[in-house]
């Protein structure tokens, strides 16, 4: 017979066990939103699509050190971003594929970077310096040893308004001569032109970016290298107690892409200076992949390489070194640089 006092023992245990059952319900319904959030934001990363980077670069060195790059995305090693690259033959082409937001990153003409980021109100920046000075004082002859043997010279060369008449002029300038009077300086389009006054004037000298050195050297033997601008800048900028470099090209970022995917941006520039590194220390192999991106030929590469100054510079050392290069240009003609140099913000400090 059941008891009153076994009746409200087995309802006390009855209560206890349907609390008991609530408290572990209770238990693991809290437990479940925690969960499914982890597994959710886990599912998210994996399915998160990689960011599209789409870059450019012009025939010659900055397209020469990225080769690596591109040869390892298209042969399937680099999958960590979407990346997609161009080659195109002119700055021209570069400006209007960043202003339209084509691209994303651009390896360019140092002072157009400068100049670009002026007229668009701080819309790009730089994240590296990728080459130095690649101009070269060439001549038929042998009567050109130093700055001071170009005096009374006619020197051809091609890039008026860029970075080759401000070179030329900086290093004159530096060495005591007068652009405008000292020297006659001829103007053309192409570099093709100046070798083709070269050949016709014994006595001419023209002023040459590699590897196209290198290609008017497979075609005229006698073309002798007479002055590298890079060393002369240098010799210039260290007689007036400064330390600075000719610089030939950067790359830049647009700023709203920078903004939006930082950590893609320090990807590529991590995979650019392997590149770099890669192409310095293995001309043979650089060579053939240069070749293979129908940059330069496969042969004028492997001569033209260990001339390039193709280098890899970013962050604070790369404002350090640009900054001075700007302020050169821009103490020579304002308007090379857009204007006026740069703020802060231009340079991609990550």
């Amino acid at each position: 017979m059941l008891t009153r006092s076994k009746f409200l023992q087995l309802v006390a245990c009855g209560l206890g066990s349907i609390a008991l059952t609530a408290c572990g319900s209770q238990k693991s319904d809290d437990a479940k939103p925690a969960a499914d959030a982890k597994k959710d934001d886990d599912a998210a990363k994996a399915d998160a699509a990689p960011v599209a980077v789409r870059a450019a670069a012009l025939k010659g060195p900055t397209a020469m050190g990225l080769v690596k790059f591109m040869s390892e995305v298209d042969d399937g090693n680099l999958k960590d971003e979407d990346y997609s690259f161009r080659i195109v033959a002119s700055a021209d082409e570069v400006a209007p594929l960043i202003s339209k937001s084509e691209v994303d990153i651009a390896a360019v003409p140092a002072n157009l970077a400068s100049v670009l980021y002026n007229k668009t109100s701080g819309a790009v920046r730089v994240i590296a310096i990728n080459t130095l000075g690649v101009l070269y004082i060439c001549e038929l002859g042998d009567t050109v040893h130093t700055v001071a043997d170009l005096k009374g010279k006619t020197i051809y060369s091609a890039g008026k308004g860029a970075t080759p008449e401000y070179a030329l002029e900086y290093v004159l300038k530096a060495n005591g001569l007068d652009p405008e009077t000292d020297v006659t300086i001829e103007w053309k389009s192409e570099h093709s032109e100046c070798v083709a006054a070269l050949t016709q004037d014994a006595t001419a000298i023209a002023m040459l970016p590699q590897p196209f050195v290198t290609t008017a050297q497979a075609k005229n033997d006698q073309i002798r290298v007479a002055l590298d601008l890079n060393k002369e800048w240098a010799a210039a900028s260290e007689a007036e107690g400064k330390d600075g470099n000719l610089i030939t090209g950067v790359a830049i970022v647009r700023s709203e892409f920078a903004d939006e995917h930082p950590e893609a941006v320090s990807t590529f520039l991590n995979h650019y200076q392997e590149s770099v590194e890669f192409v310095n220390a293995n001309t043979d192999d650089a060579a053939a992949l240069v070749g293979k991106y129908d940059i330069v030929p496969e042969a004028v590469a492997k001569k033209a390489l260990p001339a390039c100054n193709i280098t890899f510079v970013s962050g604070d050392d790369m404002k350090v070194q640009l900054g001075g290069y700007l302020e050169e240009l821009a103490d020579q003609n304002a308007q090379a640089v857009g204007g006026k140099l740069p703020g802060d913000d231009f340079y991609y400090i990550a």
